[in-house]
């Protein structure tokens, strides 16, 4: 079994962005019941996130975003930070334990404290931009981890797999023009954040699906563009953008995704881990919003990452 930590912290679920908001609590307490429930949860070395520091912040974002999200978090009540983002009294502070997992995983797994991580964190991070919140996300956390692996370990080459049924447009934005970050994302198309899906760089694979695509549609992308463009670059390194909203359950997207094609692709990124990377991943949540599909998907991750 390969050594996998768990990172999460009790404040993520405090983040609430209202009784009807889709990116709720419950997501998180669906997933860390169903592993309680399973047993899964006793072989993962559990961890609790610490904060993301700010110098971490700045290598992505601009100051003056940090800034306002600290500012707007001394206010009271629930705040709207665009039209799908929304800040509560416990917000800020799981933005921050958020990006912080990432760093944490980063750090613990470059001494050799264990081999992989999944960090289940809230909010997300894929849609937040550098100036901007979005799509539920206040800091970008993948883009965080990759930075301070690349700042802090000197790791170069490093790829990120997002496969989200909706376009990590944050993390293109951020590392469009950095040709040693690979970034490889699926998505439902046309669909939101309606951008970036376009974007012509040699270090961004963007592979749009039409709704209703399955596993096989997954499987196409993998074999025709991303497996060629990940062996080519030869990562040191690789994260994921975890998102389970392309299952076939899930209220928020219209793709036809199975547990199975994510125990699929999660192998098939390990594969490539063990051959480049010395078996290093960082996972981390994004969407799924079908707490029943979510729990499932999770573990099916999850599963693999302590496997293969």
């Amino acid at each position: 079994m390969i050594e996998t930590a768990f990172i999460s912290n009790p404040i993520s679920l405090q983040h609430d962005m209202g009784p009807d908001h889709p990116e709720s609590p419950l997501r998180l307490a669906a997933i860390m019941r169903h592993f309680s429930n399973i047993g899964l949860d006793n072989k993962l070395i559990q961890l609790h996130s610490t904060p993301a520091y700010d110098d971490a912040l700045l290598r992505v974002h601009h100051p003056h975003h940090i800034d306002q999200l600290e500012k707007l978090s001394m206010t009271r009540g629930l705040i709207q930070l665009d039209e799908d983002t929304h800040m509560g009294p416990h917000s800020y502070e799981a933005a921050l334990l958020s990006a912080g997992a990432g760093i944490q995983a980063v750090t613990d797994i470059m001494s050799g404290k264990y081999l992989r991580a999944f960090c289940a964190g809230r909010p997300p991070g894929h849609h937040a931009e550098p100036k901007a919140t979005k799509g539920f996300c206040f800091y970008n956390n993948i883009a965080i981890a990759a930075q301070e692996l690349r700042f802090q370990h000197n790791i170069k080459k490093v790829a990120i797999i997002d496969f989200d049924a909706h376009q990590g447009n944050g993390t293109v934005e951020i590392f469009k023009n950095i040709k040693d970050v690979l970034v490889c994302s699926s998505f439902q198309h046309p669909f939101y954040p309606h951008s970036h899906w376009n974007i012509d760089r040699p270090n961004i694979i963007n592979s749009p699906l039409e709704a209703f695509s399955d596993g096989d549609a997954l499987r196409r992308v993998w074999h025709e563009q991303w497996e060629p463009a990940l062996v080519a670059h030869e990562p040191e390194f690789i994260f994921i953008s975890a998102g389970f909203d392309a299952h076939r359950d899930d209220p928020m997207a219209e793709l036809n995704w199975l547990v199975k094609d994510y125990e699929w692709i999660t192998e098939r990124i390990c594969h490539i881990a063990n051959r480049f990377a010395q078996g290093r991943v960082i996972s981390m949540l994004e969407g799924g919003y079908d707490l029943r599909a979510l729990a499932a998907c999770t573990e099916a991750h999850v599963n693999v990452l302590i496997s293969h």
